[in-house]
């Protein structure tokens, strides 16, 4: 495969003044990072974690210039281990890609051999960015739920913020896994998207939290998928019941977790943290493959908007906002 010395990207820079700018520049392959495996870009993703590095969060991002993309997929230019093959098409998310490392919003990548996952048949390059860091994020949660022991006939399951990217992947793999679905959302315009994805009911947010001041709430939920944090995560936990379990993988509520002890030890109730960066290499590739297979979403590009480097602006702020559903493909 011929190998351009100088490619395409966006680059956040950071000014004298502590202020932030973004701009899309021609950069060297040789300025990338070190690792083995050097891969052209077809497809990445905006995240929420992707928007904060974009803006300077010192949290996500500390150097720059840096370009964010924590999702990327593409065919492999080299592999100085002989991992992979060049040609071979290679998904990488998760790990620090595009945090300190240098991501998928530019049309190369370097990263360690290890940070890659051959594409799994029955995915395309850019139906793999369609799911991304939220689908396996997604994944990982509903394969939490099922190792403990949370069945389709143990009742309902609840995804919190459900017309986000994890949200909405969620539902739609939750459903194509045979569960019953209710969807939590405070976009009650968004119920028959939520219908069409998989829900089987939908709710508003403050239906969840309504009686969350109590030290227990009546039991409803089977398992749940949280991504909020904060007061709905604590009515969550609060209203889930006997033995069942809740996975938690965002704070876009809050960070803060405002519950007592009564469900765990008067209920029985799981809490089970998701971290899709350092998951395990096995789980990783487990979940890809059925990602690719049994829970592939019915109505993955329903899911998406599409747009290029130069239409990432307007979208970084919108999803700051919480105005993003479902997910936005990047395409290099």
């Amino acid at each position: 495969m011929q190998t351009r010395t100088s490619f395409k990207a966006l680059v956040v820079e950071k000014g004298g003044d502590q202020t932030f700018t973004r701009s899309i520049k021609e950069r060297d392959i040789n300025e990338l990072d070190a690792g083995e495996l050097l891969v052209r870009v077809s497809y990445s993703s905006l995240n929420y974690k992707d928007a904060l590095s974009a803006t300077g969060h010192p949290g996500v991002t500390r150097q720059f210039p840096h370009t964010p993309g924590i999702d990327a997929a593409g065919e492999v230019v080299s592999c100085s281990d002989g991992s992979f093959t060049p040609g071979d098409q290679v998904l990488v998310t998760g790990h620090d890609l595009g945090m300190e490392t240098d991501g998928g919003w530019g049309e190369y990548i370097r990263v360690p051999s290890s940070w890659g996952v051959p594409l799994p048949s029955g995915l395309s390059l850019r139906e793999s960015m369609i799911l991304g860091t939220a689908g396996f994020t997604a994944g990982l949660s509903v394969l939490k739920l099922e190792r403990a022991g949370v069945r389709p006939e143990s009742g309902d399951i609840l995804v919190t913020g459900a017309t986000g990217g994890v949200g909405t992947l969620a539902v739609s793999i939750l459903a194509k896994a045979g569960y019953r679905v209710v969807a939590a959302t405070g976009k009650m315009g968004d119920v028959p998207f939520l219908t069409e994805m998989g829900a089987a009911e939908v709710i508003s947010r403050e239906e969840v939290t309504a009686g969350g001041e109590r030290p227990l709430m009546k039991e409803r939920w089977a398992g749940a998928v949280d991504v909020v944090g904060g007061e709905t995560l604590a009515a969550v936990l609060k209203s889930t019941r006997y033995g069942g379990t809740v996975t938690c993988c965002g704070l876009v509520g809050s960070a803060d977790l405002p519950v007592n002890v009564h469900p765990f030890i008067l209920r029985a109730v799981t809490l089970v943290g998701i971290d899709s960066s350092r998951c395990p290499t096995l789980t990783r590739l487990e979940v890809w493959q059925r990602l690719a297979g049994a829970w592939r979403p019915a109505f993955l590009e329903q899911m998406a908007t599409e747009v290029t480097l130069e239409g990432l602006e307007e979208k970084i702020g919108r999803i700051l906002r919480g105005g993003v559903r479902g997910r936005v493909l990047v395409r290099l």
